[in-house]
């Protein structure tokens, strides 16, 4: 089982969006993908038809659990969507509680790797969709990865919000004793705009080959897709932004393999 977490101390950058359209492309692919949806926000949840406050299990009955989750209790939150192979462990707004509820209990940074080790064998992939704060949530979803996937907005503002996310890899590296690969997605990419290149050459400039060779253009078929509740790539297969995520999908799957 591969986990990918898609993470970004900056709100807006395409990390749902990012998270949806490779889980759809690799169901095509036949593999059994597992969603996880950790931002109190709940899109995710949204983009696969639940109502996050009308369900009886979601991801925070996980952190609930504490030490003690098990395989019957993933279980229980996780739901079929009605893509074939693809699954959704829904959120909730009290998810927003966690840090000030559980957030100081010993133990808390490593609930969910425990839980899906424990549901290791039903899936090939899952893909973690993480809110933009530092916190339990974001502590556990890089903890439990194999691979980081920074989506990063081609503009100069976002660049802030990537220095944010590298400091606290880099600090959650240190404390693991353990690196975690990552690479960097560029998004939102408007060819016609001066800021987008400069932007997409900063990128490559600081972090040289951690940057993906491509980007993935603004696109108003994702929004559409999003209005339908159906992943990018059957809601739109040739469009230009599932092109481009074919290409990266193709890029991460080549560096699992080494």
């Amino acid at each position: 089982m591969i986990v990918w977490t898609v993470a970004n101390q900056k709100g807006g950058v395409g990390k749902t969006t990012t998270t949806v359209a490779l889980a759809g492309l690799l169901a095509e692919q036949g593999k059994r993908v597992l969603c996880i949806d950790t931002d109190p926000h709940a899109s995710l949840t949204y983009y696969f038809g639940f109502d996050s406050e009308e369900l009886t299990h979601s991801v925070f009955d996980v952190f609930s659990a504490g030490k003690s989750v098990n395989r019957e209790l993933m279980r229980e939150c996780i739901l079929p969507t009605e893509f074939e192979n693809l699954s959704v462990m829904p959120a909730t707004m009290a998810l927003a509680t966690l840090d000030r509820k559980l957030g100081t209990q010993g133990g808390m940074g490593l609930v969910l790797k425990k839980g899906l080790a424990s549901v290791a064998e039903d899936y090939d992939y899952v893909l973690i969709d993480v809110p933009p704060v530092l916190g339990v949530l974001m502590v556990n979803a890089l903890a439990c990865c194999n691979r980081v996937l920074i989506p990063v907005q081609t503009e100069f503002l976002a660049l802030k919000g990537l220095d944010r996310m590298m400091r606290t890899l880099m600090l959650i590296q240190k404390s693991r004793g353990e690196e975690r690969p990552y690479t960097i997605i560029p998004t939102l990419y408007d060819k016609r705009t001066n800021a987008s290149l400069q932007t997409y050459k900063k990128l490559v400039g600081r972090y040289g080959k951690s940057v993906w060779n491509g980007m993935i253009p603004i696109d108003t078929k994702f929004r559409d897709a999003s209005n339908e509740q159906t992943p990018p790539s059957l809601y739109a297969p040739k469009s230009r932004g599932v092109l481009a995520y074919q290409s990266l999908l193709i890029h991460l799957q080549q560096l699992e393999l080494g």
